[in-house]
């Protein structure tokens, strides 16, 4: 069901600490790791929010164990997957992509499906890969059904992961498990977000698994058992972006504690993009830390590595004193929504103006005036009208409750952000 919401205005400069849940990305990696490990184990500070809980329950669905703890972490206990079962990816690229590979190891007939939106997604290349190396699947996108066999042979293949490193990390995940290992060689233009890749390859090193990228665009998991794993999970930094975005947006400053020093997280990426949109970015022990600038500066930027960063920095790219090129993100058409359109359509219908261009957008800067924002079931659409709206009145969201495939409680987070009390001389904390 669809939640309208009028994005609050900031009235003064935010000022605020916000702890963010853990990060999606390493909590369905760990998951699925876990799932296929030979003994059990455990998910410590795992985000719990719509896409992870779609992915325990699969894996409960295919026989695996996944049971709550006292701390809210997972204990997993791994067992022989088995069909026959109905599996629901939602709108989780994670458990679409990431999921089937896993399955064809499983004895039994699987049958995927998701949301509407779900069902456009790209998935020929992870499914086309899956029979290259075995595995007897009936149809090429959601809804489709997996005949799995109880085993896989595995081998080599070779994939064009331009649309998606999703392509690439879900076989991995499950390699070591093949008869034969896997080995993934990408043939076509360039693989986007690079960085979930490598948080691939350094779970499954830190699981025990071989694991050689050595070669350009090539990655080969040896066959062998996947080591039981004490997976502690670092904050979202990508979820954390809106937070430190509302900094930027108001001339405030917001920490995010917890950062981490070194991480494979995509959304590190977004300590430079904010100091080249003209905001103060200073990493400490208390976590990180964003002053927004009086003006923000236009940029012109390639974000092929960290597309997902898109719509937070397209909504302060409209707030900007200058014109900003965001480029190196075709791909963004096959993500929740085509990301591109949807961003030009919204920003536009806001008063600004925003041009699609081969590879990304051109976002000059115009007066806005309030309106409905869609979010396409996007949960990083929704988010970045909330931002917009931070400084334009009457902004409103159409569906704010999308926010919770990866953000239990965003509009309550937000709202603690913009409580009185932060503007008054305290600073709030946001949890």
């Amino acid at each position: 069901m669809m939640q309208q919401w009028p994005a609050p205005i900031a009235g003064n400069p935010v000022r605020a600490r916000v702890p963010v849940p853990g990060s999606k990305s390493i909590t369905n990696r760990a998951l699925l790791l876990a799932a296929l490990a030979d003994g059990p184990s455990t998910l410590h500070a795992p985000l719990r929010s719509r896409d992870t809980l779609l992915m325990a329950a699969a894996l409960r669905t295919l026989g695996a164990g996944v049971t709550d703890l006292a701390d809210g972490g997972w204990l997993v206990e791994p067992a022989p997957l088995r069909g026959p079962a109905e599996v629901d990816c939602g709108l989780a690229g994670t458990v679409m992509r990431f999921l089937p590979p896993a399955a064809a190891l499983a004895d039994g007939e699987l049958r995927f499906d998701g949301d509407p939106q779900a069902r456009v997604r790209p998935m020929n290349t992870v499914l086309d890969a899956l029979r290259a190396l075995g595995a007897e699947i009936t149809g090429d996108a959601l809804p489709f059904t997996l005949h799995g066999g109880g085993r896989l042979a595995g081998g080599a293949v070779t994939i064009d992961a331009s649309a998606s490193s999703q392509f690439v990390s879900g076989l991995l995940l499950s390699g070591a498990r093949y008869d034969n290992g896997v080995t993934v060689h990408h043939d076509g233009k360039p693989v986007p977000s690079l960085p979930h890749i490598e948080m691939t390859v350094q779970m499954l090193r830190a699981a025990g698994v071989s694991v050689d990228d050595s070669s350009a665009n090539t990655w080969r998991v040896e066959p062998g058992p996947v080591r039981a794993t004490r997976w502690r999970v670092e904050p979202d930094l990508s979820n954390a972006t809106p937070f430190l975005a509302a900094a930027a947006a108001t001339g405030g400053r917001v920490t995010v504690p917890h950062w981490p020093t070194e991480t494979d997280q995509a959304g590190d990426a977004i300590r430079g993009i904010l100091a080249q949109l003209g905001c103060a970015v200073e990493l400490t022990d208390a976590g990180l830390t964003v002053t927004g600038p009086d003006r923000l500066s236009g940029v012109d930027i390639d974000l092929h590595d960290v597309g997902e960063l898109t719509p937070t920095v397209a909504a302060l790219a409209v707030l900007a004193d200058g014109p900003t090129w965001l480029r190196g993100i075709a791909h963004l058409r096959g993500h929740e929504t085509d990301r591109l359109a949807a961003l030009a359509a919204e920003i536009n219908g806001l008063g600004g103006d925003a041009e699609e261009i081969e590879d990304g957008l051109v976002i000059r800067p115009r007066p806005l005036r309030g309106g409905p924002w869609r979010a396409y079931a996007d949960h990083r659409m929704a988010t970045a009208g909330a931002i917009i709206g931070l400084v334009v009145p009457g902004v409103v969201v159409d569906d704010v409750g999308s926010t919770a495939k990866t953000i239990p409680d965003f509009p309550g987070m937000w709202a603690r952000m913009l409580d009185p009390e932060v503007h008054s001389g305290h600073r709030a904390e946001v949890s």
